[in-house]
């Protein structure tokens, strides 16, 4: 049963994401990079973890989406379905706010019940972050990784003069 809940979820993802990118982000614009350049940057930077993501799961970039998939890696959210949902309540939690999140918070709470407990706690973990959903994280593919990841969790980073 649950295999056609998330398969119902997938195709209303499939069919609103398109529109979605088409008239809420208007004004942005793609990358000027390729999965492959990412791969190219210095081995501790966001850019190559990035290009990592990508091909560990075989993923390509969407246009006028690629901070998502740096939101997974920052989040450490996985990328299955409940996942995803739970992904959206984390950036709600960080501040995040507009009609497709509001969609698919309330489509993935109805659909997928039983992961409510890992929402409520992606929520929590999202308040307990630094702002970062606004971010322009293609001016900081060159950024350490680690060092971004953990300002945004709000950890303690050594600072040297």
């Amino acid at each position: 049963m649950k295999k056609i809940r998330v398969h119902f979820l997938l195709f209303v993802y499939d069919k609103t994401q398109k529109l979605y990118r088409k008239y809420f982000k208007k004004k942005k614009r793609q990358w000027q990079f390729t999965e492959k350049q990412l791969l190219e940057f210095q081995e501790d930077s966001l850019g190559r973890k990035l290009g990592e993501f990508y091909k560990k799961h075989g993923f390509s970039m969407i246009p006028k989406m690629e901070n998502h998939d740096v939101h997974h890696l920052i989040t450490g959210c996985g990328t299955n379905f409940e996942d995803e949902i739970a992904m959206q309540f984390l950036l709600l939690g960080n501040g995040k706010l507009n009609a497709h999140l509001l969609a698919a918070i309330v489509l993935g709470s109805i659909i997928l019940p039983e992961y409510y407990k890992i929402y409520i706690k992606a929520y929590k973990k999202g308040q307990s972050m630094r702002p970062f959903y606004h971010w322009d994280f293609e001016a900081l593919l060159w950024q350490n990784f680690e060092h971004m990841k953990n300002f945004i969790q709000q950890k303690n980073i050594e600072v040297h003069f």
